[in-house]
C-alpha cells in the first residue's frame, strides 16, 4: 500500500506505490500539464532515427510541463534516454507494468518506459519566473571568441591562443580581415591602466619579430577612466565584450555538442 505523504493542487506524492497508483499520478500530471517524477525499476524501448534497448535498471523519469521526457541513471549528468518539449503521451497499465509512451511527429519518434516497481511518484506544479545569469570567466571569454571569432571584429581568424611572448602569454593571435597581426588582450573585469601597458608590451614584441603591421585590442566589459587617451596614445584599440555574451555563446555550443552526442548514440 503506497504512502501518501503529501496530496494538494500543488503536490502529490506517493511512496512505494503499486503500478495502477503510479499510473494515476502519471495521468494526473500529463493531463494537468505538471512535472512528473517517477523512480523505480524501468526499461526502456526507443525507436526512431535508429533503434535502441535499455535494459531494467533503477532509474529516474522526468517528464516537464513542456512534454520533455528524460531517463537518468543514478549516476552522470546526461540522460541515458530522453525526448524534447512536445511529446504526445499515452500510458495504460497491463499485468502490472505501467507502460508511459511518448511520440514525436517530426521527426517521427517513439519512447517507451516501463515500470515494473515504483519507489516514489510525484506530480508537482512549479512556479519558476526567475531569470538565469550567466558568468564567464576570462578563459570562457578567449573560448568564446575562438568560437565566434565576430566577436571581435568581422573578418577577424585567430590563429591561436596563450600563445607566449618574452613579455609572458598573449591571450589571443590572430589576423584581421586585411592580414594585419592582431594581438587581443583579455580582461572579465574592467581594464585599467596595467591592462593597456600589458598589451603594447605584447605588440613591441610581436612587431621585433615581423616587418607586418600589428594591432592590438583590449577587450574588457569597460575601461577605467582616463584609459582611453593612453590607449590612443599607444595606438591601441578597445573593444567592450561582456562577458555574459560570452558565457551564452558557450551554453549554445555545449547544448549543440549534447544534442549531437545524443544523435551519434541513436545511430551507433
Amino acid at each position: 500500500m503506497a504512502e501518501n505523504l503529501s496530496a494538494s493542487s500543488h503536490l502529490t506524492v506517493l511512496v512505494n506505490p503499486n503500478t495502477v497508483e503510479a499510473g494515476e499520478i502519471v495521468r494526473e500530471a500529463l493531463s494537468q500539464r505538471k512535472t512528473l517524477l517517477l523512480i523505480g525499476n524501468c526499461w526502456v524501448h526507443y525507436l526512431g532515427r535508429a533503434r535502441s534497448e535499455l535494459e531494467p535498471g533503477e532509474r529516474i523519469l522526468i517528464i516537464k510541463e513542456d512534454g520533455s521526457l528524460l531517463v537518468h541513471r543514478s549516476v552522470g549528468y546526461e540522460p541515458v534516454n530522453w525526448q524534447p518539449p512536445g511529446c504526445i503521451f499515452n500510458t495504460q497499465v497491463k499485468e502490472g507494468i505501467l507502460e508511459i509512451h511518448a511520440v514525436r511527429r517530426k521527426p517521427p519518434e517513439s519512447v517507451r518506459v516501463f515500470f515494473d516497481k515504483i519507489h516514489l511518484a510525484s506530480a508537482l506544479t512549479l512556479a519558476d519566473s526567475g531569470e538565469l545569469s550567466l558568468y564567464a570567466s576570462e578563459e570562457d571569454m578567449h573560448k568564446a571568441i575562438l568560437l565566434e571569432p565576430s566577436l571581435l571584429e568581422e573578418g577577424f581568424k585567430p590563429i591561436s591562443y596563450e600563445k607566449r611572448v618574452e613579455p609572458g602569454f598573449m591571450d589571443v593571435y590572430g589576423v584581421d580581415k586585411n592580414g594585419r597581426f592582431v594581438v587581443v588582450e583579455i580582461k572579465r573585469k574592467t581594464a585599467g591602466k596595467e591592462a593597456v601597458l600589458q598589451l603594447a608590451r605584447y605588440i613591441e614584441a610581436v612587431k621585433n619579430r615581423t616587418n607586418r603591421e600589428v594591432r592590438g585590442i583590449l577587450v574588457a566589459p569597460n575601461i577605467a577612466r582616463n584609459v582611453q587617451r593612453l590607449l590612443e596614445t599607444l595606438g591601441l584599440e578597445f573593444k567592450a565584450l561582456n562577458p555574459k555574451k560570452c558565457a551564452e555563446i558557450l551554453k549554445k555550443a555545449e547544448t549543440k555538442r549534447l544534442e549531437a552526442f545524443f544523435k551519434e548514440a541513436r545511430t551507433a
